[in-house]
């Protein structure tokens, strides 16, 4: 069944940026999806998201739904009718909407797990943690900044902006299947964020991700902002 064209705010979109050793990414990306390589790393990360008024477009708001979410995500290339695309791929979704377990693949593709988000905002101070039901945990500290981090691999603000605008595009598992879905966003303004700590047991895990071989790279927030979820044909598990 097509997923409908979803309507919604995104009250507050945090991505939270890793680079990875290169062949290690392999152990969990699926043809036909290849890395997406950024001066030599692979670029994956958690998009920490939380909605406002989701529906199906045209609907009233008072339907909507409100939650928080998590998407790890890993910057991707494929090949398309003979045209090269970019997005992300997203091995895994975590949700606080006990809806979107149920019906994963009908309202946004693929599998959630249903995960309890702690929560607190004030004063540009960020922290959110949460333990999914397969005990996949994160923890985030940080603080908006006028300063894009210094130690990150890209240059500036503008430019690990410009590297996710392709990120709006993003593709999940789903049977024989990789469900795919669009972020077009009414409006949007990019903030610095500073982290103070981060701890993802995802990309902590030594079994896939030796140690040493992922580090933090960058974080940036966006916020309040008008958006449609659209579907994207299928992609054939190869």
């Amino acid at each position: 069944m097509k997923i409908p064209t979803i309507h919604g705010i995104i009250e507050r979109r945090m991505l939270i940026n890793f680079c990875i050793e290169p062949h290690y990414i392999e152990k969990i990306l699926p043809q036909p999806f290849r890395r997406k390589l950024y001066k030599g790393k692979t670029i994956a990360g958690i998009c920490l998201i939380r909605l406002k008024d989701i529906k199906p477009k045209g609907l009233p708001d008072f339907v909507g739904v409100n939650s928080e979410n998590a998407a790890h995500r890993i910057a991707v290339e494929w090949e398309e009718n003979g045209v090269t695309k970019e997005g992300v791929y997203i091995p895994r979704r975590d949700t606080s909407l006990k809806l979107n377990t149920l019906v994963g693949g009908r309202i946004f593709p693929g599998k959630h797990y249903f995960a309890k988000f702690n929560v607190i905002e004030e004063n540009d101070n960020y922290h959110l943690d949460f333990t999914s039901s397969d005990d996949t945990r994160i923890e985030i500290d940080a603080k908006k900044s006028v300063e894009f981090n210094s130690n990150s691999i890209f240059e500036t603000l503008d430019e690990v902006s410009k590297f996710f605008e392709n990120g709006s595009v993003g593709y999940s598992p789903h049977g024989n299947n990789f469900e795919g879905l669009k972020l077009e966003t009414y409006n949007c303004e990019v903030e610095s964020l500073e982290v103070l700590h981060v701890k993802s047991s995802f990309f902590e895990n030594e079994t896939i991700f030796p140690k040493g071989s992922v580090q933090f790279d960058n974080a940036i927030l966006m916020t309040n902002i008008e958006h449609e979820w659209k579907s994207l044909e299928k992609i054939k598990c190869l």
